[in-house]
């Protein structure tokens, strides 16, 4: 009986370790492929040489990129502290990305013709 036992509890252990590693891989998955969307987004952006504009439109991908690592946070942490910290980058990213393109859309022209 107790041999049953100690196999059943190595089985319980080897689960509970495999699901946590599928759930870093998880984790992991979802950062890296944010990242990657973040980096292509940065290295796209429409660029005109003044130095506001193209601060804008670098910072858009790269705030977006922290919303979406703050959101694998959010799927995958446990820990309290962390996950309100990643509702709170939540929040304030969408907010300067909503500034940032109030700001684009407000001075379109201007920065087309200013350098």
């Amino acid at each position: 009986m107790r041999l049953r036992w100690i196999a059943g509890g190595l089985f319980l252990a080897a689960t509970a370790g495999a699901q946590m590693r599928s759930s870093s891989a998880g984790f992991m998955q979802m950062m890296e492929a944010s990242m990657a969307q973040m980096d292509r987004g940065m290295a796209a952006a429409p660029m005109n040489d003044n130095v506001d504009h193209d601060f804008a439109t670098m910072m858009l991908p790269h705030h977006q990129g922290a919303i979406d690592m703050a959101k694998a946070e959010l799927s995958y942490g446990k820990d309290p502290v962390m996950r309100r910290l990643a509702q709170e980058i939540i929040v304030d990213q969408q907010s300067e990305i909503a500034a940032m393109n109030l700001w684009l859309n407000k001075n379109a022209a201007a920065t087309t013709t200013e350098k």
